[in-house]
């Protein structure tokens, strides 16, 4: 058959046979080689070419076998960037949806805000002096422009040193404290940032877990988004705890250092720097070492990062910060326990700082708690004797000086305050204001005998009787035969109403025995009613509140002129002062006396010398001490006169000092007065109601005009006096 080609151009098969072959059919092969198969010449070029490289004899064996393996060596090390490309974009994707999930327990970030901090109570002295803090924080809110710049600077150099440079998570921190705890290095670190430390602290629990620290980053970048780097600063200043009860700088060196934060030395920023830490184990108060080893950490870090300067770095390495002793010993914290106890008659609510101006004086304060512990620690337990609270006023019930114990550490029980004790003897003052309102007069002359009054049968602290004498010598030398025949003549429920008109709120039980005061009251309620015979008969209500203001200056309340008006006939009062007088100069009162003060006032013992008391007054000061224990244990005979007597004299003689004396209401018309002439008495005369019983003959009654309390009197007043003796509704 002849060769050619189709008009499309396709070749024709060829069915020629070969020349020298034989034309048999059966030698014909008609399988299809490679080459007339599709793809064919590729294959047979592949083949030719493979071939020729197998016979090429130029072309060594090894130079043919090393392609395969390099290109092997290629495959090997793209399989492990592709396996590390996937792995990435795996943890990438995984690590996405950690945060997704944990943002979705997250409230929304539009609905973000930073909680309110708790309001601060700022509780200060008369002279505006800080008494103490009270609230959740402990201090008062401060702006960063406040500070002395090496304060917020000592918490950058040792808690987050690229605090400026980060967003909020600091990458290279958190590798850097990874290395440390690895290879435990130094202090192990958690590398949370000052941005995650807030976000921890406004919005998270304390609680250590992988799911909190992611929520931790969320929330600094959240902070970091919202607020400049300097707000942030000042928000974490503001917040950190650091121990003792201090939330914030403020609180922190109110706290430790006695003194605000604008006035810290670089010492002792460098110690509020290291303590946020490790608040309880590096407390300075507790463990001063550790707290100096850190500050001195905190200062080296200063220097390094040129936050502080190398000479005022040695100048604070060679002086270390120390903690200030609490001033007053801490007796102020009862004055401010007072404070918050009658704050909501005041001012029921509040939602930022507030600032209280109270009347006492911190001198006062001092002298009234050194008196009181000095003498505990000396004769305490001679007379096993463990309490005692001392209380002074100004005759118009402003309260000056407040120690409800021995230590307020201790013991936070306000015994000034809250302690109800049988007031005995000192409670005798009433029953002669009650006489004397019935038309008797110091010159008045009673029996002192024994009586008997139903089987009760009172007797004399000395045991001893003198017969006929005088109210003033009565009282003078606290007869108990007397008061309780006086008791009598006048009734017991009169006894009792006059002092409630005084001011004394307890409950009182109106026996025969109330005239020797064995109904229980408190040290606050009775130097309160005193405080009506050195004003000249004005009821008071005791009160340490004198003003209140919120953090920028707005009055919130201001005390007004207010009290429960008169309540003792102006003649009464020079009656009674008289006789009061009488105990400094001849009475149970004489070691007290200080020279130069006319004073006045009355020692008390209650029954087995449970409880020792003096109140005593000048015209311009009236104090009262109280003695004994808490469990109500007898003394070793611990009375009016000697050891609360002791404590009274210490105390107003610095109280006194510098000031002129002056002269008590009404002293120059009973003072000195000669005894007017009195019918003898025969003996077991007893006068009044008692003695009409028996069939003596009785003067007429005369009642002082003594006005009462005046209607309508300050509702905070009444407030205050219902909150604090538990009285009213």
């Amino acid at each position: 058959m002849a060769k050619g080609r189709g008009r499309d151009g396709r070749g024709e098969p060829n069915f020629d046979v070969p020349e020298g072959r034989a034309s048999n059919p059966a030698d014909l092969d008609l399988r299809l080689s490679r080459a007339d198969r599709a793809g064919g010449g590729v294959a047979r070029r592949a083949t030719e070419t493979k071939g020729r490289r197998a016979e090429s004899p130029e072309r060594p064996l090894a130079t043919a076998k090393a392609r395969p393996r390099k290109a092997r060596r290629r495959s090997l090390l793209g399989r492990f960037v592709y396996a590390g490309v996937v792995l990435g974009l795996w943890a990438c994707i995984g690590i996405a949806g950690l945060v997704a999930y944990h943002a979705s327990q997250l409230p929304p970030i539009d609905q973000l805000a930073v909680p309110k901090r708790p309001p601060n109570i700022a509780i200060l002295a008369s002279d505006g002096s800080l008494l103490a803090n009270r609230g959740e924080t402990g201090g008062r809110v401060v702006g960063i422009k406040e500070l002395p710049p090496y304060l917020p600077r000592a918490f950058v150099a040792i808690e987050d040193r690229r605090f400026y440079g980060h967003f909020g998570v600091d990458p290279v921190g958190i590798l850097r404290a990874i290395g440390q705890n690895l290879t435990r290095r130094g202090v192990a670190q958690g590398g949370s940032t000052l941005t995650q430390q807030l976000a921890k602290n406004l919005f998270l629990t304390p609680e250590r877990s992988a799911s909190r620290k992611i929520q931790e980053a969320i929330l600094a970048l959240w902070l970091e988004h919202k607020y400049t780097k300097d707000e942030i600063l000042e928000l974490y200043l503001n917040r950190v705890y650091f121990g003792a009860g201090a939330y914030g700088v403020e609180a922190a060196a109110q706290r430790y250092f006695g003194k605000p934060a604008k006035a810290v030395t670089l010492a002792e920023a460098a110690m509020l720097g290291g303590l946020v830490q490790a608040p309880s184990r590096l407390a300075p108060n507790r463990n001063l070492p550790a707290a100096q080893a850190r500050a001195a950490q905190v200062l080296a870090a200063m220097e390094e990062l040129g936050f502080a300067k190398p000479a005022d770095v040695k100048v604070a390495l060679a002086q270390p910060a120390r903690p200030a002793g609490a001033r007053g010993g801490g007796s102020a914290n009862y004055v401010a326990d007072l404070v918050m106890d009658v704050l909501d008659d005041f001012l029921p609510k509040f939602e930022s700082d507030i600032v209280i101006s109270t009347t006492v004086d911190t001198a006062l304060q001092t002298a009234a708690e050194k008196a009181l512990v000095d003498e505990l620690n000396q004769k305490g337990a001679k007379f096993n004797v463990a309490q005692g609270a001392v209380v002074s006023m100004r005759p118009d019930g402003a309260i000056r000086a407040l120690v409800g114990g021995r230590d307020y550490a201790q013991s936070q029980f306000n015994r000034a305050t809250t302690a109800k004790r049988q007031p005995g003897s000192a409670f005798k003052p009433f029953v002669y204001l009650a006489a004397v309102e019935h038309g008797l007069t110091p010159d008045t002359v009673r029996e002192d005998a024994p009586i008997n009054i139903k089987g009760w049968n009172p007797e004399n602290y000395s045991r001893d009787y003198r017969g006929p004498v005088t109210l003033r010598d009565a009282l003078a030398h606290s007869l108990n035969t007397v008061a309780v025949r006086l008791g009598q003549e006048v009734g017991p429920k009169t006894v009792v109403q006059t002092a409630q008109r005084l001011g004394i709120a307890s409950p009182l039980q109106a026996n025969g025995s109330i005239a020797l005061g064995t109904s229980e009251v408190t040290p606050l309620e009775l130097v309160g009613a005193y405080a009506s015979f050195a004003n000249g008969g004005l009821g008071v209500i005791p009160y340490v509140i004198a003003g209140i203001k919120t953090g920028d200056g707005k009055v919130l309340y201001k005390r007004k002129e207010g009290g429960l008006g008169r309540v003792i006939d102006p003649n009464a009062v020079s009656m009674m002062n008289a006789m009061m007088h009488e105990t400094f100069v001849s009475g149970t009162a004489k070691k007290a006396d200080i020279p130069g003060w006319d004073l006045a006032g009355k020692t008390g013992t209650s029954q087995d010398f449970r409880d020792a008391w003096f109140v005593g007054f000048s015209a311009t000061l009236v104090t009262g001490v109280w003695l004994g224990n808490d469990d109500g244990e007898s003394t070793k005979k611990v009375s009016g006169g000697n050891l609360p007597g002791e404590i009274w004299k210490a105390y107003m003689t610095t109280a006194l000092k510098g000031q002129t004396p002056t002269m008590l209401p009404g002293a120059k018309t009973w003072r000195n007065r000669a005894p007017v002439e009195q019918p003898p008495a025969t003996t077991g005369a007893t006068g009044g109601v008692l003695g009409a019983l028996l069939g003596e003959p009785q003067p007429a009654p005369r009642v002082a005009a003594a006005t009462p309390p005046r209607a309508g009197q300050r509702k905070d007043d009444r407030n205050f006096i219902e909150k604090l003796f538990g009285v009213g509704e």
